[in-house]
């Protein structure tokens, strides 16, 4: 789910605690070493989210901080598991890692995928997607994808796909994980948003698995957590 800085302040906290997830892929999330106490009174951290969801083990990958209400604070992606993690890689995709105080200058974007291994055998990939007002996105959409595509093109294990890719399942990009069966797309969803910012359909969140793994009950969640819906599905190895 993208979280959206956790703006929605105690939404995600109830809607972990009424659900019980083994693996969470997040997108935007906020967390600070410096000022914790602080964050977590305007908006729902890490932290928060890994005390609701009683999830132990956790991977964090930084697009870019910002120094603000006297200290300093991160927004990336993280991937929480009920599992040990026993390897983590975090991958450059576009953009650098940089102080940022106008996060929506598009100047300003940072991309970044990761993936890890967790103890119990599969192989977990997380990645917030490059934005264009488009969802059909363009050329940087597809390279950008391809980058990803290649952390997992040739994995053998055990393999699931979350992530806000900011583009819908007919993009060009989404042609780079034709390997991978993509959940959304299966299931013919054609909304993930809330409409809070965007009023249109698009479903640009997306669960994708290889072929080692059985996926079922595939769900849009329509519970108020942030500007994008959360998705989910059980999934087991083959």
């Amino acid at each position: 789910m993208n979280v959206w800085t956790g703006r929605i302040k105690g939404a995600i906290e109830r809607f972990l605690k009424e659900n019980d997830f083994d693996v969470i892929c997040m997108q935007e999330a906020v967390w600070s070493e410096d000022i914790p106490e602080l964050l977590d009174y305007y908006c729902t951290s890490v932290e928060q989210i890994k005390e609701a969801s009683g999830l132990q083990y956790d991977f964090r990958s930084s697009a870019y901080y910002l120094e603000a209400m006297g200290g300093h604070i991160e927004q990336g992606i993280v991937i929480l598991s009920r599992f040990p993690i026993v390897e983590s890689e975090s991958k450059h995709i576009l953009g650098e890692y940089k102080c940022i105080n106008d996060v929506y200058n598009s100047n300003n974007q940072n991309y970044c995928a990761q993936k890890v291994a967790l103890e119990n055998g599969f192989v977990v990939v997380n990645y917030h997607g490059y934005w264009q007002s488009n969802p059909i996105g363009n050329e940087t959409t597809v390279e950008c994808m391809r980058k990803v595509a290649d952390m997992i093109r040739d994995e053998k294990r055990p393999t699931v796909m979350c992530g806000d890719l900011n583009v819908v399942a007919e993009s060009p990009a989404m042609r780079e994980l034709d390997f991978m069966r993509n959940l959304t797309a299966e299931n013919n969803i054609k909304q993930t948003l809330q409409n809070l910012k965007f009023v249109k359909d698009v479903a640009c969140d997306h669960i994708l698995v290889n072929e080692k793994v059985v996926a079922k009950n595939y769900q849009v969640h329509d519970q108020l957590v942030s500007d994008h819906k959360a998705v989910s599905a059980e999934i087991e190895i083959i």
